[in-house]
């Protein structure tokens, strides 16, 4: 069992946000692996975050955000449960995030529920027509179908897709890991991207 010293939960906190007796919990856990208890500490932030997610955000901000010397800008609403965490950095911090990954990903939709249903299955059925001959059982063609959609989704959807930071995170791991932080609900609510000369109403 590794010794875990007070630097080394002090990296941890500088790295996560979490609070020290989590940071020293995590460590001890994880055996002194730095990497592991970084793992370990998202994983139970995603898991409280889960619970969290039916509770009601009444409050937030709507921000903008301008890009490439004004030639791209963002509005974007995140919503929280608190006008207190609301002004926090933390809250402020994947404001200014989000809003610089809408503006390089280019998202269509907040999440999957927003896709319209015809470009859903437009998308399915030519994924379907890709397999047409290919002799595979219709159980396995089901499973491909899923999984090109969800690749789809992973390009269109902004909840879904890497993270421009940290492509190994999407950008619902990311709300998720800021709600852990500030201990309140955390959502994305509506975004526009505005491009220069691109007709924008």
């Amino acid at each position: 069992m590794a010794t875990i010293n007070a630097v080394q939960v002090k990296q941890l906190r500088d790295k996560t946000g979490a609070g020290m007796m989590e940071c020293k919990g995590a460590l001890t856990e994880a055996d002194g692996d730095m990497d592991e208890a970084v793992t370990l500490l998202r994983k139970r932030g995603l898991a409280l975050a889960a619970k969290r997610s039916g509770r009601a955000t009444a409050q937030g901000v709507i921000s903008s955000y301008i890009h490439l010397g004004g030639r791209i800008g963002v509005l974007l609403e995140t919503n929280c449960e608190s006008d207190f965490v609301a002004r926090t950095d933390a809250f402020q911090n994947l404001i200014k995030e989000v809003a610089m990954h809408i503006a390089a990903a280019e998202p269509k939709w907040v999440r999957r529920d927003d896709v319209p249903t015809e470009a859903v299955e437009k998308e399915r059925s030519i994924y379907r027509a890709q397999m047409e001959g290919s002799g595979k059982p219709a159980n396995v063609i089901d499973k491909i179908v899923e999984g090109k959609l969800n690749s789809f989704y992973s390009q269109v959807v902004l909840l879904d897709q890497p993270s421009i930071r940290d492509p190994s995170v999407t950008v619902a791991q990311i709300v998720a890991e800021t709600s852990a932080k500030t201990g309140e609900n955390i959502t994305v609510g509506r975004f526009t991207r505005y491009l220069v000369g691109a007709g924008n109403d």
